[in-house]
C-alpha cells in the first residue's frame, strides 16, 4: 500500500546544521476537494484564516536552517490547536463531557477544525463525523508535529540546545504594532531569546510587543521544554509589512521583512551558541 505524501514541505537537511528550526504552520493555500464540497461559504472567504504568503517571507529569509511549511490550509485543520480542541458544534466525535473547560478560541469557533469566522459566519454545511476529523488528525496534524519534534530533538542532540521559531502573520492592529513575539508568558523560552528578537525589531524601526495579543499556542506548548534545552518562540508579522495594499499578494515590503527575519534567525542562533547551554550535546 502506497504511503501518502506529507502535507508539509521540508526545506533544509533532516540533520539540522543550526540550532534554530523554523516552522510555518498557517500559510497553506491547498484546499482539498473534500473541504470545497463541505463548506457553505465561497473559498475566498476562508483566506482570513491564512497567514497570507508569510511562507514567502520565511523562504526568502531562510539560509541553511531546516524549516517545515504546511501546505494544507488552516481551514482544513489547525496545527496550532491541540487534538483535544475539537468543537462539538461541528465535530461529531467531540465529547463535551471529556473536554472540560473550553478555551476562548474554541468557544469562538477557532478550534482544531475552524467552525466560523467573524467576517462570514459558519463555515461548514454540515457536521463532520468523527472519522473525517480523525483522518485529518492522522494525515496532517500528527505527521507535522512528529517531524517537528524529531527535528528539534536532532538539533538539541547536535548543539546542546534547540530554538523553534514559529512564523505567523496577523491583520494590522489598531495599535500599529508591527511585530509580536510570543513565549507563553515566559514559559516556552528563556527571556534572553525574546530580548534578542526585541533588539532586532527596535533596530529596524518596527514597533514590537510581547505576548499581547498573541502569546503563542499549541505548537509552543507542545514542543517547548526550556529546562531540557528546547526553547520555542512565536513571531507574528503585520501583513501590511510585506503584502500589497489589499493584503492579498506579496508587496514591495517583502524583501525588507525577509531581511529582518534573517537577522532575527541569526540573533537566535548567536544567542543559543554563545549563551548558557541547558544540557550538553549527546
Amino acid at each position: 500500500m502506497a504511503i501518502a505524501a506529507p502535507s508539509f514541505d521540508l526545506y533544509g537537511p533532516s540533520e539540522p546544521v543550526s540550532p534554530v528550526i523554523l516552522s510555518v504552520p498557517h500559510a497553506g493555500r491547498e484546499y482539498p476537494l473534500e473541504l470545497r464540497a463541505a463548506i457553505r461559504v465561497p473559498l475566498k472567504a476562508l483566506r482570513p484564516l491564512e497567514d497570507r504568503h508569510v511562507d514567502a517571507v520565511a523562504l526568502a529569509a531562510r539560509g541553511s536552517e531546516t524549516m517545515l511549511v504546511q501546505q494544507r490550509a488552516r481551514a482544513w485543520i489547525d496545527l496550532n490547536r491541540g487534538e483535544d480542541e475539537r468543537d462539538p458544534h461541528i465535530d461529531g466525535g467531540a465529547d463535551r463531557r471529556a473536554m472540560g473547560m473550553q478555551s476562548a478560541k474554541l468557544r469562538g469557533g477557532l478550534g482544531l477544525i475552524p467552525r466560523r469566522l467573524a467576517s462570514t459566519g459558519e463555515i461548514w454545511q454540515r457536521k463532520l463525523d468523527s472519522e473525517e476529523v480523525m483522518a485529518r488528525i492522522a494525515g496532517d496534524h500528527r505527521p507535522y508535529h512528529d517531524r517537528l519534534a524529531g527535528l528539534l530533538a536532532a538539533a538539541r542532540a547536535q548543539f546542546g540546545i534547540a530554538i523553534l521559531l514559529d512564523i505567523h502573520s496577523m491583520p494590522p492592529l489598531a495599535s500599529a504594532t508591527g511585530i509580536i513575539f510570543g513565549d507563553r508568558f515566559g514559559r516556552s523560552a528563556a527571556a534572553r531569546f525574546v530580548h534578542r528578537l526585541e533588539a532586532e525589531t527596535m533596530a529596524a524601526g518596527v514597533t514590537g510587543a510581547v505576548n499581547t495579543p498573541y502569546a503563542g499556542g499549541h505548537i509552543l506548548d507542545r514542543h517547548a521544554v526550556p529546562d531540557k534545552g528546547i526553547h520555542a518562540l512565536q513571531v507574528e508579522f503585520d501583513r501590511a509589512l510585506y503584502l500589497d495594499a489589499a493584503l492579498d499578494e506579496p508587496g514591495s515590503g517583502l524583501s525588507t521583512t525577509a531581511r529582518l527575519l534573517r537577522r532575527m534567525i541569526d540573533a537566535l542562533a548567536d544567542e543559543a551558541l554563545a549563551g548558557p547551554i541547558a544540557l550538553a550535546a549527546e
